[in-house]
């Protein structure tokens, strides 16, 4: 038996409307032709679909089996057509982040805030389980953006710049390298550093300064929360290294001093790398231009606290 969508329409339209002449005016098309129709289906099946001698025209038992599957099957049919059409307009799609930046919460949630307001058929997520498989992850489809800082040349790959930022010293007050004007990486030697729970090769810190120097802190603390950090921070009980954006609020407050690593500071650079087929939908555009402002607006404040 070999039943098609229209057969399924037709069930529903007869259904619904109690006759053939109206379902055939619902369905846009001739009486002769419904009728034609319901026949060819009705001898693939073997046995009759409507009771023809009842007024309105009523569905057997069998042709009540039909419509169940008529009611659960086009409704699934529409919905498919709509996303796929929604999909061809741009403004229906999947954005599934994975991020490689730990600290970058901080600006990605109020990225995000906005994005879902102007993209609401969009399904948003975030994988930070994927961190750190996360662009062979990325070529698999399993994601489709991945923040990160260390660009590489991957084909079907785009890294595209979002913003420059400074990894900043922060100590408590009282700390004895708050009388110095910037810090370096021997001023490690002697401290508890406290960072998050990812690999060296994923923290600033080590890649821009403690790793080229050879340099090896006292200790190593690490911890899942920057808010926690920062307790421990304040409470003297190490010292950290964390982006401009995460210190917006701490650089006025007193019980913290924050300083530039080395003289003249180091700059660093954030990216987000998407399928070069996905660079230029709509929706994905309008999420680069976001994090690419944003997270700038973090970094002002944080000037002007400092």
């Amino acid at each position: 038996m070999h039943i098609e969508f229209r057969h399924l329409r037709t069930i529903r339209a007869i259904h619904e409307t109690g006759g053939l002449a109206r379902a055939a005016e619902a369905l846009n098309m001739t009486q002769s032709a419904l009728s034609h129709q319901v026949k060819g289906l009705e001898d693939q099946a073997g046995v009759e679909l409507f009771v023809r001698r009842s007024k309105p025209l009523k569905l057997s038992a069998a042709g009540q089996k039909m419509l169940r599957a008529a009611e659960d099957i086009l409704p699934r049919l529409a919905a498919l057509e709509e996303e796929f059409a929604g999909l061809r307009r741009g403004n229906v799609g999947r954005l599934h982040i994975a991020i490689e930046c730990h600290a970058c919460f901080d600006w990605l949630f109020p990225v995000l805030e906005h994005f879902r307001h102007a993209w609401p058929e969009v399904d948003v997520d975030i994988r930070p389980g994927l961190a750190f498989d996360a662009l062979p992850a990325l070529h698999r489809e399993e994601v489709d953006l991945v923040v990160s800082s260390d660009p590489e040349t991957l084909p079907g790959i785009d890294f595209i710049p979002l913003f420059d930022y400074e990894p900043v010293f922060v100590a408590a007050r009282q700390h004895p390298l708050a009388a110095k004007p910037f810090v370096e990486a021997a001023d490690f030697r002697d401290q508890t550093l406290i960072t998050y729970p990812v690999d060296r090769a994923r923290l600033d810190v080590f890649t821009e300064l403690l790793t080229p120097a050879r340099v090896e802190p006292r200790a190593i603390r690490q911890v899942e929360l920057t808010a926690v950090i920062l307790l421990l921070v304040a409470s003297n009980r190490g010292v950290a290294v964390l982006p401009d954006w995460v210190l917006r609020d701490v650089r006025s407050n007193t019980d913290y001093i924050t300083r530039p690593l080395t003289r003249t500071g180091l700059t660093r650079r954030l990216y987000a790398a998407v399928r070069t087929e996905d660079a230029t939908r709509p929706f994905m555009s309008h999420v680069l231009r976001l994090a690419r402002t944003e997270p700038l607006k973090l970094q002002a404040r944080a000037t002007t606290a400092s």
